[in-house]
């Protein structure tokens, strides 16, 4: 049985997109902790409420990066995680952090990477005239925004989309990739090479 932990800043529907895949797919896995910078995130009554641990780790009440990083790390390890899922986690990890858990953190990213890293995604999208926007789920690592790519989604960019419409139609695609990701992480059925992710069963990697 594996262990899933999702670092959360809000709401958290990405959050629970995965917890609720895990259960209605039967995944040898289990959500073992959320995680919040925040202690008024949404997220965690909803994960309290399925009977999930949750903690708290305030970045406010710490002085550094480093120091959050650290006890954020540890409060993570004390899950014993195979799969660590940023899911609206809104802090810029610190390198340690990231390399204590490489190969097994994943971040969802509402762009189709490498286009449109950071913020303001869907406006930017919009400004530049692009046809097609989407999402991608991929193996983080120190640059932000950047690592192994697992699996993407496409959406059409339409006539008279705003940063909204265009934002609810990526984000429905990123509910049904993220926890395929998660599941293919703890099915062990991804092979990183060169930068470049394959599934050994041959499963499509891009959703239209």
């Amino acid at each position: 049985m594996k262990n899933i932990v999702i670092l959360i800043s809000g709401r958290g529907s990405n959050m629970e997109a995965i917890v609720r895949a895990c259960a209605s797919e039967n995944w040898a896995a289990r959500i073992a902790g959320v995680v919040s910078n925040r202690p008024d995130a949404a997220g965690l009554a909803f994960a309290q409420g399925r009977g999930i641990a949750t903690a708290v780790v305030d970045h406010t009440t710490f002085g550094d990066r480093d120091s959050f990083d650290a006890e954020l790390a540890r409060v993570v390890e004390g899950f014993a995680p195979d799969v660590v899922a940023l899911a609206g986690f809104m802090r810029i990890l610190t390198p340690a952090f990231v390399k204590r858990f490489e190969g097994r953190l994943l971040n969802v990213h509402p762009s189709l990477l490498p286009a449109f890293t950071g913020l303001h995604t869907h406006r930017r999208a919009i400004d530049a005239g692009c046809k097609l926007a989407g999402a991608t789920v991929h193996f983080v690592t120190e640059d932000l925004d950047h690592g192994p790519i697992i699996i993407q989604a496409a959406v059409p960019v339409l006539p008279g989309d705003s940063e909204a419409t265009l934002s609810a139609r990526v984000l429905a695609r990123e509910h049904v990739i993220y926890p395929r990701a998660v599941r293919w992480c703890v099915e062990g059925v991804l092979r990183r090479e060169d930068g470049i992710v394959t599934h050994t069963g041959g499963e499509p990697q891009v959703l239209w």
